[in-house]
């Protein structure tokens, strides 16, 4: 198996998305299903059950990802090891991002390098599903993204910047005729959910009153928080703003 098919297997395997694995690693999704497709006949078995609405890991797919995973990471850290010594550089710090506004904090990346010149600077995307996954591996140093973070094994750092939220509606829905809402209101309609996404200012749960249709309407809301933070692992795993 080449290194790429790998990279693209672990990275389906963590999205379970055809679509955000080819955007994630800049391909077409036709290559990412190629990929899997060699893959799966070269085993000869499945390794993910899909259809139309859902791709999950099948129990050979999830001992695959299980076994290759720590080889993976340690032949990407072999490489940028080697990557930085060329560059006359010591280490690296590992961000990985949660909202896309990368070039809007440019200003603490360009801070970042100015004050440790010795390190270099890697900018990684985490996935909407599991984003603290990346710093429970250890393939991550530091995470930027929404709060509130409730995880008992995380320690919350600064606040970066705040934005605030915004609801996306069509044109014709009923509530374009209001300059704000409130949660409740958005509670008589149906949302987007996302399933075992843990709890971030990006998804939370709430059991709304029941909808003017009688219906159930209890599913977690995604929106963006007023406050992204710097989320870096320490606690019981790892000490925050530790030096290699």
């Amino acid at each position: 198996m080449e290194l790429r098919d790998i990279e693209i297997f672990l990275t389906l395997a963590e999205e379970l998305h055809f679509g955000r694995t080819a955007e994630r690693l800049h391909v077409s999704v036709a290559r990412v299903s190629q990929a899997i497709k060699k893959q799966e006949r070269a085993l000869g078995t499945l390794l993910f059950d899909r259809d139309s609405r859902n791709v999950r890991l099948t129990p050979v797919g999830r001992q695959l990802r299980d076994d290759l995973g720590q080889v993976y990471q340690g032949l990407r850290h072999s490489m940028d090891k080697a990557r930085l010594a060329a560059q006359g550089k010591t280490a690296a710090l590992r961000v990985g991002m949660m909202p896309n506004n990368v070039h809007e904090l440019r200003p603490y990346w360009d801070t970042f390098r100015a004050q440790y010149p010795q390190w270099g600077l890697h900018i990684l995307h985490a996935p909407f599903a599991d984003p603290f996954a990346g710093l429970r591996r250890g393939e991550i140093d530091v995470l930027v993204t929404w709060l509130p973070v409730e995880e008992a094994d995380l320690t919350v750092g600064p606040v970066l910047f705040e934005e605030p939220r915004v609801l996306a509606v069509s044109r014709d829905h009923e509530l374009t005729g209001y300059s704000s809402v409130s949660v409740e209101m958005v509670g008589d309609f149906q949302h987007v959910g996302i399933e075992s996404a843990p709890i971030t200012g990006s998804t939370a749960t709430f059991r709304w009153r029941r909808p003017r249709d009688g219906r159930s309407n209890e599913a977690p809301l995604s929106s963006i928080s007023r406050r992204p933070s710097c989320s870096p692992a320490s606690g019981r795993r790892s000490r925050s703003s530790r030096s290699r």
